[in-house]
């Protein structure tokens, strides 16, 4: 199959994505959609059922953004980088991949780069997120049948592969690594994101950093867990900002954390800041507790500059204005990464491309 006849059937799945999200249950000339529209919709209402992380507006959120990705445009403009690499390619491989499960669709990306580059895809998901991938999966290749035989999903341990791309927490990672180590491979361990305010943000803007801290409850590694602020900061604009996301407080297991690590702080004398439903505490790490976020103070940019670059291995994405950072994030923007922003900043279709 050719690379052109790939870009066509995701940008086709993307259109099919996008029809569902612009008329719903109202009559649609697309035929596609109307055999898909019932499927569709119940995943986004009964994934909670199974994983109660997985609300219908967090999975609903997670297939917009992939309808918004998979256009021509947006494929093409990814691609054209590689065209030399793609040229080249010597030969197809089977590419294990193993997925996470802390939002939905997480593995999405990996699924397109390998597909796209002209490999198969074999795939072991989580427990936590097992059902989207595969629906997503069996819309492409009823657009192109050509990828039936391209994509596997194993229930069992990879077996078969030619390379690995494996996303897991740091306990796992080290796992991967030794079992992995013969193969051409992508190994992700636990990152977070982190915020940088100057204490001159809009309220426009600290609303946007509520949804980089909030949005799919804060699970993902594009999710804001600690903020650096100035010296002296005022929070009250702040805590302004994040309380439209309140409501969180009435999801049960989000709330048995916030309860919990109250507790916890409480008991043990730790100071913290509390709004009701999110909790703030100084301190130096980077990954913080569900409903808990971090925050440190900071003087000189400057300096904040070298530290951050000390602990990037950590950092999936800094959210700030602050243009002497490099490579920031603008508020509101974590969780919207476009094709081409690559997770742990590792180049997925160049990997792909040179196997």
């Amino acid at each position: 199959m050719s690379l052109e006849k790939r870009i066509e059937a995701f940008a086709t799945l993307g259109q099919l994505l996008r029809d569902y999200f612009i008329y719903g249950k109202k009559i649609s000339k697309s035929q596609l959609l109307k055999k898909w529209q019932p499927e569709i919709e119940k995943q986004i209402t009964e994934q909670h059922f199974y994983n109660a992380w997985f609300t219908p507006e967090n999975v609903e959120l997670a297939l917009k953004l992939w309808s918004q990705l998979l256009t021509t445009d947006n494929l093409e403009k990814w691609i054209n980088p590689y065209k030399g690499p793609f040229r080249n390619r010597k030969k197809t491989c089977n590419v294990g991949v193993i997925l996470a499960g802390n939002i939905p669709l997480v593995g999405m990306h990996d699924f397109v780069s390998v597909l796209i580059s002209g490999h198969n895809f074999t795939g072991k998901l989580s427990s936590k997120d097992d059902y989207l991938l595969k629906l997503v999966a069996t819309m492409l290749c009823e657009i192109e049948p050509c990828f039936s035989s391209a994509i596997l999903f194993s229930e069992n341990l990879l077996s078969k592969f030619d390379a690995i791309i494996a996303t897991g927490s740091n306990n796992s990672t080290r796992y991967f690594e030794y079992y992995f180590s013969k193969y051409p491979s992508i190994i992700r361990h636990n990152r977070n994101s982190i915020a940088i305010l100057s204490g001159n943000e809009t309220n426009e803007e600290l609303i946007g950093l509520s949804s980089d801290i909030f949005q799919y409850f804060g699970l993902g590694c594009r999710n804001v867990s600690k903020i650096y602020i100035p010296e002296n900061y005022n929070f009250d604009s702040f805590f302004l900002a994040m309380e439209h996301w309140n409501y969180l407080s009435r999801h049960n297991k989000y709330a048995n954390n916030y309860n919990y690590y109250k507790s916890v702080y409480q008991m043990n004398k730790i100071k913290f800041l509390d709004n009701g439903f999110m909790l703030l505490k100084n301190a130096h790490q980077i990954y913080s507790p569900l409903s808990v976020i971090f925050y440190e103070y900071y003087s000189v940019i400057s300096k904040l500059e070298a530290e951050i670059k000390d602990k990037s291995n950590g950092i999936q994405c800094i959210v700030s204005k602050e243009h002497e950072i490099e490579k920031i994030v603008h508020f509101g923007k974590s969780q919207t990464p476009q094709l081409w922003d690559y997770a742990d900043n590792i180049d997925t279709m160049k990997f792909l491309l040179n196997l």
